[in-house]
């Protein structure tokens, strides 16, 4: 589950990645690290950033700052994503499915970092290229940033004024086809004598 690192932040806080970077120079060697970091109010927003510093803690502040200000609305169906789909980042691609209720998040590493902070609670997950933490983070953020609710499909359909009353009204079955009237029998003739 998401860790908060501020209590006082409204945002879920998880950190992906964090990788130490080694320069040698003339003097010996310097140090740095370089954080992964993915944010999300739980609601359907969520950001990613990357922070570089000379300390771990202030990697993570620096990549929580650069993830606020690249924040995305996502859409989301109940619990789950409204429909498939693939997001590709480099030779990362990130395959996205949506599950029924009460499944959970199958999901590795990186993509369940994302998905958990957008608040996605049933999705199934698949990372098919590049294990690299950065590829796989952007793919997935594709892959969300490439979904569209439904009434953004029906609006485009030119039936939003439907999507805006939620009445959904099966389309009029073709009348079935009334067989001409059978030909009306005639009179019986009068008997002689009546």
């Amino acid at each position: 589950m998401a860790r908060d690192f501020e209590r006082e932040s409204e945002f879920f806080e998880q950190v992906v990645h964090i990788n130490r970077v080694t320069k040698v120079v003339k003097g010996g060697k310097n140090f740095s690290f370089s954080a992964l970091v993915v944010i999300g109010d739980g609601n359907g927003r969520v950001g990613y950033g990357a922070g570089k510093a000379k300390e771990v803690p202030v990697a993570i502040r620096k990549g929580i700052e650069i993830a606020k200000r690249n924040m995305v609305q996502v859409p989301v169906k109940g619990t789950s994503i409204p429909h498939e789909v693939l997001g590709t980042f480099g030779a990362g691609r990130v395959l996205l499915k949506p599950a029924s209720e009460g499944t959970g998040v199958i999901a590795g590493g990186p993509v369940r970092a994302v998905v958990e902070t957008a608040g996605i609670q049933d999705i199934l997950t698949k990372s098919l290229g590049s294990t690299n933490p950065h590829n796989v983070v952007k793919a997935t953020f594709a892959a969300l940033l490439s979904l569209r609710s439904e009434a953004e499909v029906m609006a485009s359909r030119g039936l939003g004024d439907r999507a805006d009353r939620g009445d959904r009204k099966p389309a009029a079955a073709p009348a079935a086809v009334a067989a001409p009237p059978a030909p009306a029998a005639p009179a019986p003739a009068p008997e002689p004598g009546a």
